[in-house]
């Protein structure tokens, strides 16, 4: 009891292993009153089940424990007999209890009425004088065990209904992709964190999107996060470049004169390139489930943690483009949903790479399957905010499928897996005497691209069904220097790029693609040379 500090945890100090044993009874029923009504929250013992139902509800003096609730005097009640003749009600019931004696005790904590507490025995047929004053002293102590938790019921539904409502109510339908949110609260403990979620319309027809943690556990932290949650907001609407919102967050933060400071990923997105543009500040950077189910960690760069970084006078934070292929998903998360008590952080951020690589494709569904593999499997220690954005797949259609594939500069598998995806697609499309000049061709444009350029690449792969079938391979990047045809000696490691295209290519050639060009050729069952 002294270690009870919500009213489950009373409940389960009585009901639990050894609960019964501790206090000498064979069976017990607890009533909490609540807007003068009685609700049994707890009943533990063989048959005590029939007492749920004739005890919940409003108070009534014909039933033994609201009598005692009503009186404020405790009953002892030595035989059932005795128990039908004061509370003639029960008498249809009798037959269903298998005990002898009941000690009906009434509950109070500083002259207010708490509840009530029936003790059962099988074997006992008389209260001593000493019996009766332990069962009253027990009673005292369960009455101050639950005054204490239902004042910090009280004041934990408050902190957590300000903390949810300084949340978005509700996230607005995004065109080309769907989004998933969840917040989920510390299960015990007074602590009430400062973790936050954020989707936010920007012009142009992009959305930012952003997680972050206020430091502290507390309603403090709480009121904070509301106030940074909007400073960021209005500044991410406004257009701000990641760098310049952070920046300005920080700033405003410092301001607001608090020792706290926060942590914080944001990310602008174009779901309609697929172009990502993310900063993060001493926060956790994002993950990216790529289509094969294949887990990225994009090293992206950060600075200090808001509020810091003004107080130190430094509040450069560097962004990092990214790029989201058709069918990627991108996931932020606050430290919650990492840190396992006890264990090296390294192991909760492996734990989230299996289960995203794991789970289902849907934002709805993975987010889902994050919360109940990860949040519950951790514990209470903290809350966890969770973001899920992907991007729309494109398909194509049964008769010209299509693929993306995102290889990352940093990505060292990035390359052998987009020529095995290039391999395997073709076999699943009966393309499979295509396979080797695709494969070919895939690796050297992506090694070209990460050689020569400062970002990934994007590789698309589809089938041209008219007039012959054939497929159309691309692969874009962000750079706008075009490569140029080269005569390599015969030693020469390099450029023979585009002379490969020649011979293996019915078709080739260079377009200019947003901020950067798209390297795309055509192969089929019957070559030509390009004209």
């Amino acid at each position: 009891m002294s270690r009870a500090v919500t009213v489950d945890d009373v409940t389960a100090a009585l009901t639990g292993p050894g609960g019964l044993v501790g206090i000498g009874a064979d069976g017990l029923a607890l009533g909490l009153v609540e807007n003068s009504m009685l609700r049994i929250i707890a009943l533990s013992g063989d048959s005590v089940e029939v007492l749920e139902g004739l005890g919940s509800g409003r108070l009534d003096a014909t039933l033994p424990l609201g009598d005692t609730v009503l009186s404020g005097r405790p009953r002892f009640i030595t035989s059932l007999g005795a128990l039908v003749r004061r509370y003639p009600v029960l008498e249809p019931h009798i037959g269903d209890l298998r005990f002898r004696a009941v000690a009906y005790l009434p509950l109070v904590a500083q002259a207010r009425s708490l509840g009530g507490l029936a003790l059962f025995y099988r074997e006992r047929t008389a209260f001593s004088a000493d019996e009766r004053i332990l069962c009253l002293g027990l009673a005292a102590i369960v009455a101050q065990s639950l005054q204490r938790a239902i004042l910090f019921d009280e004041e934990r539904e408050f902190a957590t209904g300000l903390q949810s409502a300084m949340l978005p109510r509700r996230i607005q339908a995004i065109e080309g992709g769907e989004i998933a949110v969840r917040y989920h609260a510390a299960w015990s403990g007074r602590e009430v964190g400062g973790d936050w979620y954020d989707v936010i319309t920007l012009p142009r027809g992009r959305i930012g999107v952003a997680v972050g943690d206020v430091q502290g556990h507390d309603t403090h932290a709480a009121a904070i996060m509301g106030q940074l949650r909007i400073a960021l907001r209005a500044y991410a609407a406004e257009g701000h470049p990641p760098a310049t919102v952070l920046a300005r967050a920080s700033r405003f933060l410092a301001e607001l004169d608090t020792d706290r400071f926060a942590t914080s990923t944001y990310a602008q997105v174009d779901l309609a390139t697929g172009a990502v543009r993310v900063a993060r500040a001493g926060h956790f950077g994002p993950l990216v489930r790529h289509t094969d189910g294949r887990v990225g960690v994009p090293q992206v760069r950060g600075g200090l943690p808001l509020g810091i970084s003004s107080d130190f006078r430094d509040e450069e934070y560097p962004e990092t483009r990214l790029d989201l292929v058709p069918g990627e998903t991108l996931v932020l998360y606050t430290d919650g949903l990492v840190e396992e008590p006890g264990a090296d952080v390294d192991t909760g951020i492996a734990a989230l790479i299996h289960e995203v690589g794991e789970g289902p494709d849907g934002a709805e569904a993975l987010a889902d399957h994050l919360s109940d593999r990860l949040w519950e499997r951790w514990g209470s220690g903290d809350d966890v905010a969770l973001l899920v954005l992907r991007r729309s797949p494109d398909l194509g259609s049964p008769q010209a499928p299509r693929l993306h594939q995102y290889v990352h500069q940093a990505d060292p598998q990035g390359l052998s897996e987009a020529r095995s995806i290039v391999r395997q697609a073709l076999t699943d499309w009966d393309l499979a005497g295509l396979a080797d000049d695709a494969e070919l061709v895939a690796g050297e444009l992506l090694v070209n691209v990460l050689l020569h350029t400062e970002g990934g690449a994007v590789l698309t792969l589809e089938v041209l069904p008219e007039p012959v079938r054939r497929i159309r391979l691309s692969v874009q990047d962000r750079s706008s220097v075009w490569p140029r045809r080269r005569t390599p000696g015969e030693t020469s490691n390099s450029g023979r790029g585009l002379l490969l295209l020649d011979a293996v290519a019915e078709r080739w050639g260079i377009e200019p693609r947003g901020e950067g060009k798209a390297v795309w050729c055509e192969i089929g069952p019957s070559r030509r040379p390009c004209g």
